[in-house]
């Protein structure tokens, strides 16, 4: 295959450009900085890949496979009127770019497939309700965004397979939520975040990376996806089990205002949650590697 990605200097799109790299597939590269594509990616590692930034993107574009597009500023951070804006406007105006492309190119180098990340902040929050693919958007600011960016994705030509996928907490050693995580859990002797009940959504990076390389080559993936492990946790027993891998007792509780000084407004992500199912990936027989967040956590901190 021949796949160009958006996004793939993030946590998620460097470890799909390594599987795909890996694979023989050819990756093109879509970027803003051609310097930081250049140092994640340096061409002594990964001969034959194209970095290509905006101007270069439809040549990029016509004549692939398929096209992921993980762009977006991270939400985990502290929330100022400016970056909200910059949250929502990232991912718009990437993901409508994409679409142009796709749909301006002739059909005989039209991609065939458009896997287009979503997150799980589409169902808003609840300590009691379960998600699954066809429940309704919630009402605050993370479902707006996700309501929209996935309404700009769907903009794409007929023809073309399109997997939505409403991803959750990504666990992974270099990134995300947990990097974040571990330093106020440390600090707070190894508490539950907020009050613990919270349903923390979340899914290993191995996972999420081979769901959307499988949304890429199997013509069965389409539509939404929820990419979430099978079992979601409470935030208190998510502590617990990150308490016993770091060897560390989970007994005082990370007070609120600590998360939020570090996370700011984004902390609501890992504060309020909500119980998301992946419903569609278990019917299509998607083999989660980590079910688990003991194992996932396991296989990331050991």
């Amino acid at each position: 295959m021949i796949i160009s990605v958006t996004g793939a200097t993030g946590f998620i799109g460097r470890r799909l450009v390594q599987r795909l790299h890996a694979d023989n597939h050819s990756v093109h590269v879509l970027t803003r900085s051609k310097s930081k594509a250049e140092t994640i990616f340096p061409a002594k590692d990964f001969p034959g890949i194209k970095i290509a930034e905006e101007p270069e993107w439809k040549d990029s574009v016509q004549g692939s496979t398929g096209v992921v597009n993980l762009a977006g500023l991270p939400i985990s951070t502290r929330w100022s009127p400016e970056i909200k804006k910059e949250i929502k406007q990232s991912r718009i105006r990437v993901t409508s770019k994409v679409a142009e492309l796709i749909n301006s190119a002739p059909d005989d180098i039209r991609p065939k497939v458009f896997v287009s990340a979503t997150a799980v902040g589409y169902y808003g929050t609840s300590e009691t309700q379960v998600f699954d693919e066809q429940s309704p958007s919630g009402k605050d600011y993370l479902a707006e965004v996700c309501r929209e960016w996935e309404s700009t994705a769907l903009k794409v030509n007929g023809d073309v397979r399109v997997a939505l996928i409403r991803i959750g907490v990504v666990l992974g050693k270099d990134g995300g939520a947990l990097v974040k995580m571990i330093p106020i859990f440390n600090l707070f002797a190894g508490g539950p975040l907020g009050s613990g009940k919270q349903w923390f959504s979340w899914i290993h990076l191995e996972d999420i990376v081979n769901l959307i390389y499988e949304a890429l080559s199997n013509p069965s993936y389409k539509g939404v996806i929820n990419g979430t492990a099978p079992n979601p946790v409470r935030l208190a027993e998510l502590c617990d089990q990150l308490g016993n891998v770091l060897g560390r007792p989970s007994w005082l509780p990370v007070p609120d205002f600590a998360l939020k000084a570090v996370l700011g407004e984004g902390a609501t992500v890992v504060l309020e949650g909500q119980r998301v199912l992946p419903i569609q990936a278990k019917k299509l027989g998607f083999p989660f590697k980590y079910p688990y967040v003991k194992d996932a956590l396991q296989a990331i901190l050991s």
